[in-house]
């Protein structure tokens, strides 16, 4: 079973819930961190790397001999990777998606393809869990074929969690597509409640059966909670506003080994989880 934790903005407690949800249930569970840009799980799931593989794109290369400047190739590229200027090509390889259209219509044949690297996919196992990580290269404009390279190393078998970049965009849709099922991370504020619609649309869009986790749930904030009834999406659980989760997370420690008594409610959530995947 495949389950994303995804949230509408940023810190919202998403990697808090996926990383604890990973330890939580141990043996055979995999934790892939998508969210490439900043990848930040191993930061709390302490372990060993064990190994770093490049991810590359293909492209464009263009032979200036056989190369007559008709300009078919930067007509065809929606990305403006290439500009013909009467001359060969100009080739922006940060804009470039690795499509290969352009050596497809270009009539002389003059453009090939060489590797473009773009970031690696690390491997850390911290005992029971094995966490899978993106990191996006310096410089590099475009996530999504990096996060697919991380989801590439979805098991075949068991549990796999994914921790998704925040907000609703672009890296957010490559994480969530072919996931089980969503566990939408918020807050109850107004500002949570804003970005939790959005992120709602995109999941709806998706056609993925989700569910919202409440974090730093207070008494008499029931922003969110009145929202979930009047669309009758399901709380899967509330993280209470407790100070001493604060403080273990500031120090990089996970709140289920610190606080025993928050297992439960971890074991409880994946149950959850697991029985409205099944409806």
């Amino acid at each position: 079973m495949i389950v994303a934790i995804a949230s509408g903005k940023g810190g919202t407690g998403k990697t808090t819930v996926a990383v604890n949800l990973a330890r939580t249930l141990g043996a055979g569970v995999t934790l892939l961190d998508c969210d490439v840009e900043e990848p930040n799980a191993h930061l709390f799931l302490k372990g060993e790397f064990s190994g770093s593989e490049i991810v590359s794109i293909p492209v464009p290369l263009v032979d200036k001999d056989l190369c007559d400047g008709c300009g078919e190739c930067s007509r065809f590229c929606a990305y403006h990777a290439l500009a013909g200027l009467g001359a060969a090509p100009l080739i922006f390889p940060e804009l470039c998606h690795g499509c290969g259209g352009c050596a497809k219509v270009c009539p002389k044949g003059a453009i090939s393809e060489k590797p473009h690297r773009i970031g690696v996919v690390e491997t850390l196992q911290a005992g029971e869990v094995t966490l899978i990580q993106g990191r996006l290269d310096v410089g590099v404009a475009m996530s999504p074929p990096l996060i697919r390279a991380v989801k590439q190393r979805v098991p075949t078998d068991g549990m796999a969690i994914l921790d998704a970049p925040p907000g609703a965009s672009c890296p957010v849709v490559a994480t969530l597509r072919g996931v089980d099922y969503v566990a939408l991370v918020t807050e109850p504020t107004p500002f949570g409640l804003h970005d939790l619609t959005l992120a709602v649309d995109m999941v709806r869009a998706l056609g993925i059966p989700f569910g919202v986790v409440v974090n730093r749930a207070r008494a008499g904030d029931n922003y969110v909670n009145d929202y979930c009834g009047k669309e009758s999406i399901p709380v899967l659980l509330e993280i209470p506003d407790d100070r001493h989760v604060a403080e273990v997370y500031s120090h990089g420690d996970l709140v289920v080994d610190r606080l025993p008594e928050y297992c439960e409610l971890f074991r409880t959530l994946w149950d959850r989880i697991v029985k409205e995947a099944n409806q």
